[in-house]
């Protein structure tokens, strides 16, 4: 399917629709068909259609599920049918499709009732009404109003090197056990039972429980056990923070604090945390109390200098906006990694695009600085965003022969399209005929996709001391 063009990117989005069989309602997801959304390097962007129903739960999942992620994923779903005369699956429908093929947001979304949210942030509150969804503790990603505002600030950057993969082996022995006044001690132990290996405990408030020795004697034999115990608060919003005695003594029988973390993200991260086999408990536990994906909210130990901290925010976010892409991309052609460092720190979007679409990362590779690259890479600038002429940072380093970059590009996840594969292979040609180069089969590629069982190469490339420019793909 195709979108209509959009007149602001004079671009059109192609969209391919995959349906999962046999269908499922949403209550009946589990950890398996979380394991099924899969595609990765054949698209842009993904938008999964969902039930309301365990939405939350889902994109809490496929945030930790999918490591190093550098493309866009958009859950959408409805709460009245698209069939029904009134309904919002259209309006959902198409403002995930176009954030999905207009943005490299790469993280796993929610996008519900105009707004687009951190997937592990988001908590279903409303069954009856249009605006089911909330983030309580962080403000939505980008709002879909008149026109659609991205706030680049907030996005979650992987900061790696490392190349995409889908963690499947998820730990189902993980459940939430929520506090309630008189719950018995009894009820609690046989929670905690085999083989129970961790639990989310929703407590009152900041991550208060009941001060009772019964209770605190069953949670301090499990975590003795080797059970982990991740405490959340049972409030839609705010943080566990052990300010009473009651707060403080979960504390000390060695249940973990879960911050601002919502239950289903607390879930989702413990069945992750835990499945990690080659992972001590030790170093299970010091996992959970870290940030991994956006999905809690950590306090910066040392203050930075930061354009949100002024009282004229509206004003310096609009000269902000206007001048980092030109003064991005210029650092980037003079190789200063300095600038760019300062824009970082100042706020500055590194992924920000120039007049013609082009990133750092763009400029970086087409300039063959390795360093330079590896720092965008690892402050989290994408590997798959795209200029006006639909062109990846890695088409310009194989336009401009640069193998080292090439190599980083491709370790980190970089891959060509259907369309730069047809272009380099058209550009191969021309080389020779100009040129007067013979072609000769290279057997290290092999592109079933495109119809080929051979690229062709230059025979002077096999000459030359660089390893043949195919080869790499």
């Amino acid at each position: 399917l195709v979108l209509f063009s959009l007149s602001e990117q004079k671009k059109r989005i192609v969209y391919t629709i995959l349906e999962l069989s046999p269908l499922l309602d949403s209550s009946n997801m589990t950890p398996d068909d979380w394991a099924k959304i899969k595609y990765y390097e054949q698209y842009d962007g993904f938008v999964i259609l969902h039930g309301t129903d365990t939405m939350a739960y889902t994109a809490s999942a496929l945030s930790f599920m999918c490591e190093n992620l550098g493309k866009t994923i958009v859950l959408t779903g409805s709460q009245v049918p698209i069939y029904e005369l009134r309904n919002d699956g259209r309006a959902n429908l198409l403002g995930a499709l176009l954030i999905a093929g207009q943005f490299v947001i790469p993280e796993v979304c929610l996008y519900f009732y105009h707004k687009l949210y951190r997937g592990n942030r988001v908590t279903k509150v409303d069954a009856g009404s249009f605006n089911a969804f909330s983030s309580p503790n962080l403000p939505p990603l980008a709002n879909a109003e008149v026109d659609i505002t991205v706030n680049w600030e907030t996005v979650w950057r992987a900061n790696t090197t490392k190349k995409f993969k889908v963690h499947t082996n998820m730990n189902r022995n993980v459940g939430l056990l929520r506090i309630f006044p008189g719950i018995n001690a009894a009820t609690v132990k046989a929670f905690l039972q085999p083989p129970m290996e961790g639990i989310v405990l929703e407590t009152y408030g900041t991550g208060n429980a009941p001060d009772r020795q019964d209770l605190l004697d069953e949670l301090k034999k499990a975590t003795d056990r080797k059970v982990v115990i991740l405490n959340c608060t049972q409030c839609l919003r705010g943080s566990i923070a052990a300010v009473y005695a009651t707060g403080q003594t979960l504390t000390a029988v060695g249940v973990i604090p879960g911050g601002d973390m919502t239950p289903e993200a607390a879930l989702a991260k413990l069945s992750y945390t835990l499945s990690k086999s080659h992972l001590s408990w030790e170093e299970k536990k010091e996992m959970l109390s870290e940030n991994l994906r956006g999905e809690m909210t950590v306090v910066p130990t040392g203050a930075k200098i930061s354009l949100t901290d002024s009282k004229f925010i509206q004003e310096l976010e609009a000269i902000r906006d206007a001048l980092i892409p030109s003064l991005a991309c210029a650092a980037a052609r003079t190789g200063d990694t300095d600038a760019l460092k300062a824009i970082g720190e100042m706020g500055g979007n590194l992924s920000c695009e120039d007049y013609d679409g082009r990133t750092p990362l763009h400029i970086a590779s087409s300039e063959g600085n390795l360093q330079l690259v590896e720092y965008l890479l690892k402050y989290g600038t994408t590997v798959y965003a795209k200029d006006m002429f639909g062109a990846t940072p890695l088409k310009y380093a194989v336009k401009f022969r640069h193998i080292e970059v090439i190599q980083l590009l491709r370790e980190t996840g970089a891959h060509l399209s259907r369309q730069e594969l047809e272009n380099i292979g058209t550009e191969l040609c021309s080389s020779s005929s100009t040129a007067g180069a013979q072609l000769v089969p290279c057997p290290q590629l092999y592109l079933p996709c495109l119809g080929f069982h051979f690229l062709f190469c230059l025979e002077s490339c096999r000459l030359q001391s660089s390893p043949c420019l195919p080869a790499l793909f």
